[in-house]
């Protein structure tokens, strides 16, 4: 989408890790969840402070209330949202998923997506399912809706 629109793409995670200098995971063992997402709730303040940005954040960022309002107040907040079954085949190699190692990572991905769903759509200016479409198709879905939105 950043590509269309001739943007900057920043990842959220993506900007912890090379400020750190320590991936996802190394975070999580070290500071715990908690140390990890004060990191995240830093980094999104200061990347919704920029324009003419395309953001990425992870999974989680929405159960802080302070990252939902950052994301509310930066632009316009598009939900990518995908069933669980999609999100298991996606994830399933992805060792950078500290909260999926667990002995079912489908049960956990069903408990995340109950508790965070609805903090996404209270946020969201578009809703998108993503399952079993190719990228281009759902860029092309995002930048259509994002034009019969009224300006804020």
């Amino acid at each position: 989408m950043a590509k269309e629109l001739r943007l900057l793409f920043k990842d959220s995670d993506k900007e912890i890790e090379l400020r750190c200098g320590a991936n996802i995971p190394w975070i999580f063992d070290k500071e715990g969840e908690p140390g990890f997402r004060d990191r995240e709730q830093a980094m999104i303040a200061e990347l919704c402070e920029l324009d003419g940005v395309v953001l990425a954040t992870g999974g989680g960022a929405v159960m802080r209330e302070a990252n939902r309002q950052a994301l509310h107040q930066g632009g316009r907040v598009i939900y990518l949202h995908a069933s669980v079954e999609q999100q298991v085949g996606r994830t399933a190699r992805d060792r950078n998923r500290p909260l999926l190692r667990t002995a079912n990572p489908e049960a956990t991905l069903r408990a995340l997506l109950e508790t965070r769903d609805p903090l996404y759509r209270e946020i969201a200016d578009v809703v998108v399912e993503t399952d079993e479409r190719p990228p281009r198709m759902v860029v092309i879905d995002i930048l259509e809706r994002l034009q019969q939105l009224p300006p804020r």
